[in-house]
């Protein structure tokens, strides 16, 4: 009875150390901190080109001619971004990271979306029935957009074995909404070498 009651007691603690042993760990890490796992497409890649992509449409010249002529900080808006790439791309995180530089940066006038402008505008409607003459909003005072920014992200893999080559294309295109002209094209690669590690026995 004794031995059976101690081998209970050891298969208990040895249950404990193997689910010790096999515990989830999670270490916090800055949000700057360059962290690749699989080589796929992540939050650096998405805050880097951001940053650098809107650094460069910033830097050109149809700013300066748009605030020459209007004498004013040009309305932009970003329309769509479509992931053509071979794997899911979270294009909302991208296009808020772009959304942000374009905000922060004082140079340009920054058009809600599509969604967000149905939201507001049916808030307006209510405040339409609503809301007290001095507070409520009017319809029809929009600031239209005076340029759309679209882009795609395409790959090429190129890959054997446990090593592959992964290549990232993302192209952005600034259109003026009064004409159609491209005022701006600007493009960004990425190229990763990824080698997983054989079986270890």
């Amino acid at each position: 009875m004794i031995i059976l009651k101690r081998g209970a007691w050891l298969a208990g603690v040895m249950t404990l150390v193997m689910a010790a042993g096999c515990a989830t760990k999670v270490d916090r890490m800055e949000v700057e901190e360059v962290k690749d796992l699989s080589g796929q497409w992540n939050d650096t890649d998405s805050r880097l080109v951001s940053q650098e992509m809107i650094a460069d449409v910033l830097s050109r010249p149809w700013v300066r001619e748009f605030r020459a002529a209007k004498a004013q900080k040009p309305a932009v808006i970003v329309g769509e971004i479509r992931n053509l790439s071979h794997e899911h791309v979270n294009v909302n995180t991208f296009v808020g990271d772009m959304e942000r530089e374009l905000i922060n940066s004082g140079e340009v006038q920054f058009v809600a979306s599509r969604t967000e402008r149905g939201e507001i505008r049916e808030e307006r409607l209510d405040q339409d029935l609503n809301a007290s003459e001095e507070s409520r909003k009017a319809m029809g005072k929009e600031l239209g957009a005076d340029f759309m920014l679209k882009g795609t992200i395409n790959t090429i893999i190129d890959a054997e074995g446990k090593k592959s080559v992964r290549y990232y294309q993302i192209d952005l295109t600034l259109i003026s909404l009064a004409d159609n002209r491209k005022v701006w094209v600007g493009q960004k690669k990425i190229k990763k070498f990824v080698q997983k590690p054989g079986l270890r026995f």
